[in-house]
């Protein structure tokens, strides 16, 4: 069952006092804390199995390389993709984002092209984007946001055209917390003939992903939302359109045959197999064996026993702040729309002034533009405080953030 009391002993850092006071810690949306059992995984790793992976026939490198690999099967049935063939290991959701820009589109945009994105999309989506809209000279095109912080779809579905050739769109707000329809958006974009890229950063550790049932062609998230370690993140993709792609870096391991032709003075290079064409060089080994045993923590309490206690403690959230005039919430009313992830300000106060004050008691807040500054700009604000729960977050911490807050003024 599920009991966020007993979860919180797997947990070291919540035995921490900051400042004299037992630490809260509500960022969960940058990162999140470590169980002992991932911990030990990763000392295990180390004081066991550490060598490097499919580079030699010893015994540590043998298991090294079966520890790898099942990481990349225990990733993919936890999203539901066909195999370990569509998961990609890399550092983060930004490298994902990344790999997909550069390989699926330094080479399938053109002039005259369109690429969709939202105003409430994480910079690790619109940088790339732009960046590479400068080199092929498409279009990027964001779609408006509602005075509540959620999607516009009238204007979604205006803007996108047969020019759209891949929409890139965030699951879950990490400021407002807003969970977007990915069916009905994928629906329409590929009525248009464009791919899908969501960024899973806020809902995959949350709520139970299933990559077939949303038909999504890509989706990128990151290990250290979700109890695993720094350094390691996935992209799947639709093994079709992975099969096409070129490798984003160049390096050891990624390729199959690297043969000289003395004749030409050129290399010829083939690809290796999927997932390890796109992941060259020596990966994070210690990562994967980290996200592995994060995930079988999560499915260990289930995915939908976790979302349905990040509503029920979000709801909960929402109901103590509002009590607070002098705090102004952002986002949807209504609960059932967001996930775990309440961004607000304290009349009188700028957001760091309010998240030094809490850490003096404890409280761990985000403050800032959360690295999605168009959106703040959408809602007119110049930047705002953002708390964030996770599965050993407690009703008792958030009555402490708001007796808190009263105090503020």
């Amino acid at each position: 069952m599920f009991n966020p009391y007993v979860i919180r002993e797997d947990f070291p850092i919540l035995k921490r006092r900051i400042n004299g006071y037992p630490l809260i810690y509500f960022d969960n949306a940058a990162t999140s804390q470590k169980p002992k059992q991932v911990i030990k995984a990763i000392m295990d790793f180390y004081e066991r199995h550490n060598a490097n992976i499919h580079r030699a026939i010893y015994t540590l490198s043998q298991e090294a390389t079966e520890l790898y690999e099942e990481a990349h099967r225990e990733v993919a049935e936890f999203i539901n993709a066909e195999s370990m063939e569509e998961i990609i290991f890399t550092r983060g959701t930004t490298e994902a984002i990344n790999l997909v820009a550069y390989s699926w589109g330094l080479r399938n945009l053109e002039n005259r092209d369109e690429v969709i994105l939202s105003l409430m999309e994480h910079h690790s989506s619109i940088v790339p984007w732009e960046i590479l809209s400068k080199i092929k000279k498409f279009k990027v095109k964001y779609i408006d946001v509602n005075d509540n912080g959620t999607i516009n779809y009238g204007a979604f579905e205006d803007a996108i055209s047969e020019r759209t050739k891949i929409v890139c769109i965030v699951h879950v707000s990490n400021v407002t917390g807003v969970i977007n329809d990915i069916k009905r958006i994928t629906r329409v974009a590929h009525d248009y003939g464009a791919l899908v890229l969501v960024d899973g950063a806020q809902s995959v550790p949350h709520m139970p992903i299933n990559v077939k049932d949303l038909d999504i062609d890509f989706l990128a998230f990151s290990g250290h939302k979700m109890l695993a370690p720094t350094g390691i993140g996935v992209l799947y993709g639709k093994k079709e359109i992975l099969n096409e792609l070129e490798p984003f870096h160049g390096g050891g391991e990624m390729v199959r045959e690297v043969s000289y032709n003395s004749a030409t003075g050129r290399c010829t290079i083939s690809w290796n197999t999927l997932p390890w064409k796109f992941e060259a060089g020596t990966p994070n080994i210690c990562g994967g064996v980290g996200l592995m045993a994060a995930i079988k923590y999560l499915k260990s309490l289930g995915m939908e026993n976790v979302k349905f206690y990040e509503h029920d403690l979000t709801k909960y959230a929402l109901k103590r702040l509002n009590e607070c005039p002098h705090i102004k919430v952002y986002g949807p009313e209504k609960n059932s729309t967001r996930g775990g992830i309440i961004s607000f300000n304290v009349e009188g106060f700028n957001s760091h002034e309010v998240a030094l004050f809490l850490d003096r008691y404890g409280i761990m807040v985000r403050s800032g533009f959360h690295c999605a500054q168009p959106f703040h700009q959408r809602l007119n604000l110049h930047s705002s405080v953002r708390a964030s729960f996770y599965i050993y977050n407690v009703k008792e911490e958030i009555d402490r953030l708001i007796e808190v807050l009263k105090e503020v003024k």
